[in-house]
């Protein structure tokens, strides 16, 4: 009987043996299973030198994006007309001068680019932006019929056209103008108002001094121009003409910007904000004091 008992004993402990033998080793599958599962996934994840350069990549298109293609040569062409001084001419050594250059060549240094500036026809300009030339600064208005072709910058300054007359003239209203022999410079804003009035004989010329010299000789009634350049006109004939507010003719008052490429909104940005620290920090005003107001101090 005892014999039986120590039998059915050493039965029970040998199945338990057994069965925490099998608990284990399924533990320790188990256990192996996870380690690999987690090796895999640290095999699969990136290194952190990786995840940097992934977020480097990233961050490129938008930083090119921040420059413009006009400036990525380091060269920002610009093109103007010299013939509407005080904003451009030609100065005593050939080159174009006047404060539009002047200003434009501001923007560049701040820009941190070279400035080439090329003397072009008026009428040319807004069909060479953005190929033969990046830009352009002439004294130029803002109106719907450029936006269509061209963006702006903000306005630099407000003018108004002026009408210049011979000294004896008795024209002194709108109605004056109607069916005069009128002179302007092609494409400008006084081309476009002339156009307007009611039969009137409008000349165009590629530059306003030779349109000023026919009325001085006797072959028009009036010259439509901008207030500036009529001023230097007045001063150059002081005898022979005198130059007249538009607003005496109802012209309205207008915006001078540059003009840019289409669509070119990061160019616009960087002028826009040039612009705006030349107003802030004094160079803007110096400018004006130098060119237009003909005064150093």
């Amino acid at each position: 009987m005892k014999k039986i008992l120590a039998a059915m004993l050493t039965a029970v402990l040998c199945m338990g043996l057994l069965t925490a033998c099998g608990n284990a080793a399924e533990e320790t599958g188990q256990a192996a299973e996870t380690e690999e599962t987690a090796t895999e996934a640290a095999n699969e994840a990136e290194p952190a030198d990786a995840v940097e350069e992934t977020a480097e990549e990233a961050a490129q298109p938008e930083a090119e994006a921040s420059v413009s293609e006009a400036l990525a040569d380091g060269v920002l062409n610009v093109g103007t007309n010299a013939e509407f001084p005080p904003f451009e001419y030609v100065d005593d050594n050939g080159e174009p001068d006047g404060f539009d250059i002047a200003l434009i060549k501001a923007i560049g240094e701040k820009l941190g680019v070279e400035v080439q500036v090329e003397n072009m026809e008026f009428s040319a300009l807004v069909a060479s932006i953005g190929g033969k030339i990046d830009v352009a600064i002439a004294g130029m208005t803002v109106t719907d019929e450029r936006k269509e072709t061209v963006d702006f910058s903000d306005s630099y300054y407000t003018a108004v056209q002026y009408v210049i007359l011979p000294k004896d003239s008795e024209i002194a209203a709108a109605a004056d103008l109607e069916g005069k022999a009128i002179g302007v410079q092609l494409g400008t804003t006084g081309d476009f108002i002339a156009e307007e009035i009611a039969g009137a004989e409008v000349a165009q010329y590629n530059k306003a001094l030779d349109a000023v010299n026919d009325l001085v000789n006797g072959r028009l009634d009036c010259v439509i121009v901008d207030k500036n350049p009529a001023l230097v006109f007045q001063s150059k004939f002081e005898d022979q003409v005198k130059a007249v507010d538009g607003a005496q003719f109802d012209f309205e008052a207008e915006e001078y910007a540059i003009a840019i490429p289409k669509g070119d909104t990061v160019l616009a940005e960087q002028i826009n904000a040039a612009l705006k620290e030349m107003m802030d920090d004094g160079t803007f005003d110096e400018l004006v004091k130098e060119y237009i107001e003909g005064s150093d101090e």
